[in-house]
């Protein structure tokens, strides 16, 4: 028989309504055995006392259910955004708060490129930030006119590229595709929208953007998960798994020493080609679905409507954006979309849709009553993820057709005074990322960080749910706000249920898998806007034991 091991904390917060706090944690083996008072698990039979978490605070592992893989690939690359940022080894990248502070960075990295052929790749734009001063080709030029430069913007939906690029690749003023930015004069600026355009200069990112995994990359990804006390994280949305030399890229790295749970979701739809019609893809899923373990699972599949709010390439409904720039960029046709949907449900396929804009939510919910009212399903669990502009009608809907809501709280810290000047004013900002309302009608929700939109960091996103200041101090509308046990449900038992690993995680329940947070001040202990400066000790995963790599960050560094 394995031995039970007793885990006393300063306090253990479960999940578990039925047992909300407890003094320890008993484990055997990759399960917990029981939670409750030290005296009663150390009356099991051969219980042995651990002591290493009696000054922490234990709570479950938390569930990061829109996250992707890649993010541990950007680091490779030069970091341009406005924010410091941490790297998983450590290594600060201190915020380039200005576009000459930018183009300086630029110029240094160029600098160190041996290879005069080599792509200056970088990432983390935001030009939202700078209004009026744009970064494109003309100012990328200044950088270099002969070496090729790509800029990723932070949503990942937008890219910048300088003359050598446009020349390289034909882009020119005859190019008819949409997402290719033009000036008055017809001419291309280097800026490219969404999957279509970007695509364009598709062969300058091979290997290193968000959908390139390696191996290295997955364990930085892990390292990020254990130094956030994040014990099941999501690639939410992999363009390896039609290969089976990418399904053995993640079945050979996600192994026992993997310091996390990792969920694979397909791309099935919006980002251009793909290898296998979707019956084929549909069915290829369902295979995979059977090579699945409780560190790594397949068979789950993401769909992507529109783009970035911040980036002007979401749809919205009327009044649409307040400035009144075109509205956003289908990066799948209607038709497509239902093709597509229907497909990976009549197939039993979990689908997580991204809807960033309200018409791309009324799109998603219009087309699910379609496929449901054709081939019912129970328990579907069919996400609306990001969930940013959704109304309190389409919540309504969402309860009544069994939708789950990922709700993109970060973005009320990162872009919200830009929300409320810039994009859709003060009324709709008020009401974006509605976890008050969702909650209200009885939509299952958690909150995600999309990284590397945003740094993974489920405490911060506690924070921006609870308190949902921006970073002037404002208020984003306050009856939106959160209590900090309802935030901290969403990114622990939440995630798990939009995942359908609730039965496994989530929660610290007997029976459960042994994944816990081991933090250093009990969230509900301290003041809500501090609840993100809390210290990630470790965690655990499957009884085993996982140390941070890097020191605790700031608010102001780490959104």
């Amino acid at each position: 028989m394995e031995p039970t091991t007793v885990y006393p904390a300063r306090i253990v917060r479960t999940m578990d309504p039925a047992r909300p706090t407890a003094e320890a944690v008993a484990v055997r083996g990759d399960r917990i055995r029981a939670v409750g008072t030290v005296a009663e698990l150390m009356a099991y039979p051969g219980a042995v006392l651990d002591e290493r978490y009696a000054d922490a605070v234990l709570l479950p592992g938390f569930v990061e259910a829109h996250s992707h893989a890649g993010s541990g690939n950007v680091w490779a690359n030069t970091y341009v955004g406005l924010v410091d940022r941490t790297g998983p080894d450590g290594r600060r990248w201190p915020g380039c708060r200005t576009i000459d502070e930018v183009l300086d960075r630029l110029r240094a990295a160029e600098a160190e490129l041996q290879d005069p052929d080599a792509v200056l790749m970088a990432w983390g734009l935001d030009p939202i930030y700078f209004p009026g001063q744009p970064l494109a080709a003309a100012e990328l030029d200044r950088v270099s006119a002969t070496r090729p430069i790509h800029i990723a913007h932070t949503n990942g939906h937008v890219c910048a590229v300088n003359s050598a690029v446009l020349r390289r690749f034909g882009i020119d003023a005859s190019m008819r595709v949409s997402g290719v930015v033009k000036d008055g004069a017809g001419e291309p600026t280097g800026e490219l929208q969404e999957f279509a355009a970007m695509g364009l200069v598709g062969e300058l990112v091979e290997g290193s953007g968000l959908l390139n995994i390696s191996p290295a990359a997955l364990r930085q990804f892990a390292q990020e998960g254990v130094n956030t006390g994040t014990t099941t994280l999501t690639d939410l949305g992999s363009s390896l798994l039609m290969d089976d030399d990418g399904v053995a890229l993640y079945r050979s790295t996600v192994d026992e020493e993997f310091p996390a749970r990792l969920n694979v979701f397909h791309f099935g739809a919006g980002i251009g080609p793909v290898a296998l019609s979707l019956q084929e893809a549909a069915e290829r899923l369902v295979r995979l679905r059977q090579l699945s373990t409780d560190k790594l699972r397949f068979g789950n599949v993401k769909l992507m409507l529109d783009g970035s709010i911040q980036g002007f390439t979401a749809r919205l409904l009327e009044p649409g954006y307040l400035g009144g720039q075109p509205n956003g960029i289908w990066n799948v046709s209607p038709e497509e979309f239902r093709e597509a949907f229907e497909t990976f449900h009549r197939a039993g396929l979990l689908a997580h849709v991204h809807c960033n804009g309200d018409q791309a939510t009324q799109l998603f919910l219009d087309t699910l009553e379609a496929i449901l009212t054709a081939h019912p399903r129970p328990d579907h669990r069919h996400t609306c993820t990001h969930s940013q502009m959704s109304t309190a009608a389409q919540y309504r809907r969402m309860a009544a057709l069994g939708v789950c809501a990922n709700i993109f709280a970060n973005h009320i810290w990162a872009w919200g005074d830009q929300h409320i000047d810039i994009t859709v004013g003060p009324d709709r900002a008020a009401r974006m990322n509605a976890a008050a309302t969702a909650l209200r009608l009885k939509v299952p929700i958690s909150l995600h960080s999309d990284t590397p939109v945003t740094p993974l960091g489920p405490l911060h996103a506690v924070k921006h749910a609870a308190t949902r200041l921006t970073v002037s101090g404002r208020v984003m509308g306050e009856h939106e706000r959160i209590g900090v046990q309802e935030a901290l449900e969403a990114v622990t038992i939440g995630g798990a249920y939009m995942l359908k690993v609730d039965h496994q995680v989530g929660s610290l329940e007997a029976g459960k898998l042994a994944d816990m947070a081991v933090l250093a001040e009990d969230p509900l202990a301290v003041e809500p806007e501090h609840i993100g400066e809390i210290h990630v000790l470790g965690t655990m995963v499957g009884g085993r034991h996982h140390a941070t790599k890097v020191a605790p960050l700031s608010e102001v560094s780490a959104l």
